[in-house]
């Protein structure tokens, strides 16, 4: 047994190690071989979020950043040819229709001609003219500058002074869609300025173009308005501050506008509906398992999130959550196109949108 301790067990244990080591270095010299695995082939399935139509409430509130800015003056113009004869008003206030100067119009009156029935002879006597004295009024109640002078000729329609009001607006610039949505909005807006008194409505709401060189007034609050994210200004917006609100001209505002509101009627996420106004179209799923369905709708109301649908769909049907990426492409969309990811998001193609955001935003 102690011949077997002292011999066998260390030249066993000698003969392993070299065993291990001989693998090792095989290993090192030439790589594990080893059998590779089946290929992978995916399990996943990729499906299209279908949601159920409901009825509910929709009211179509705009928000749109603006400045307060001093109304105008506005222009007096004569209304008759001749020349300034009185200056009544300058340099002070008045209401409106107030007299503020005169304007004296001379027409000349053909002569009377009598003839000698023994003579023959004429005799022609000369004729005053016709004198007629027309007023100029103040088209509005503010302070009175005319820019004319005592006897100097005018004509129709010539400017000849202005009343400046001495009021404030508020005024804003408005997109595309905000535009589309407030379609019709007439009569009073709500307001509140910033740093200033609690909301207030304003009066004589207007939405026309957009002005030229962009937001009104050219103060800092006037360029806030003018930026509304990253799609240009295309209206303005425009209302009256009550005289018994103090405000500043410059101070930044917003300028919150309803411009309907419905309640029990079918509503659809707008990412589910191409285009925001006025017409659009959506993706119904006749049932489980089908293939969707273009169908024309009529919209209504919308808030920025859900659009009423007027014509086209009806409650419990079901529709696709979102419109179906439709770029016209093989390759997916163009990572490089960025007009077209802008356009998708101003016409709520929100299938584009997330496509765009997949592919190229990852």
């Amino acid at each position: 047994m102690g011949a077997v301790r002292q011999y066998v067990f260390p030249t066993a244990r000698i003969i392993i190690w070299a065993v291990i080591a001989a693998a090792l270095v095989v290993l090192a010299l030439k790589g594990a071989e080893l059998d590779p695995p089946d290929a992978l082939q995916p399990t996943g399935e990729i499906t299209e979020s279908v949601i159920s139509v409901e009825k509910g409430s929709v009211t179509n509130a705009v928000t749109v950043p603006a400045s307060v800015v001093t109304d105008p003056p506005v222009e007096i113009k004569a209304t008759a040819d001749g020349v300034i004869a009185e200056i009544q008003v300058d340099d002070a206030k008045v209401g409106k229709d107030v007299r503020v100067l005169w304007i004296k119009s001379e027409e000349l009156v053909d002569p009377v001609v009598e003839v000698d029935d023994k003579t023959g002879e004429e005799n022609v006597t000369e004729q005053e003219p016709k004198v007629t004295w027309t007023s100029a009024l103040a088209p509005a109640a503010g302070t009175v500058d005319v820019t004319v002078l005592k006897d100097q000729a005018v004509t129709v329609g010539e400017v000849i002074g202005t009343v400046s009001p001495g009021t404030l607006s508020v005024s804003g610039t408005l997109t595309a869609d905000q535009q589309y949505r407030l379609v019709g909005a007439t009569g009073k807006a709500r307001v509140t300025l910033k740093g200033g008194p609690a909301p207030f409505t304003c009066t004589g709401l207007t939405i026309g173009e957009a002005p030229a060189g962009g937001a009104e007034g050219g103060a800092e609050g006037g360029m806030e308005a003018g930026i509304q994210g990253a799609a240009e200004a295309t209206g303005a917006v425009h209302c009256s501050i009550p005289p018994k609100v103090k405000a500043f001209s410059g101070l930044g505002a917003e300028i919150e506008i309803t411009n309907g509101n419905a309640k029990g009627v079918v509503v659809v996420p707008v990412s589910a509906v191409l285009g925001t106004s006025q017409t659009g179209t959506v993706w119904a799923v006749p049932e489980e398992g089908a293939e969707p369905e273009e169908r024309k709708v009529t919209l209504g109301l919308t808030d920025g999130l859900q659009v009423e649908v007027t014509k086209g769909l009806k409650a419990g049907e079901q529709i696709l959550e979102f419109t179906p990426v439709d770029d016209g492409t093989e390759g997916g969309v163009d990572c490089e196109d960025m007009t077209a990811y802008d356009q998708a998001a101003m016409d709520g193609n929100m299938g584009t949108v997330q496509a765009f955001e997949e592919e190229c935003f990852g």
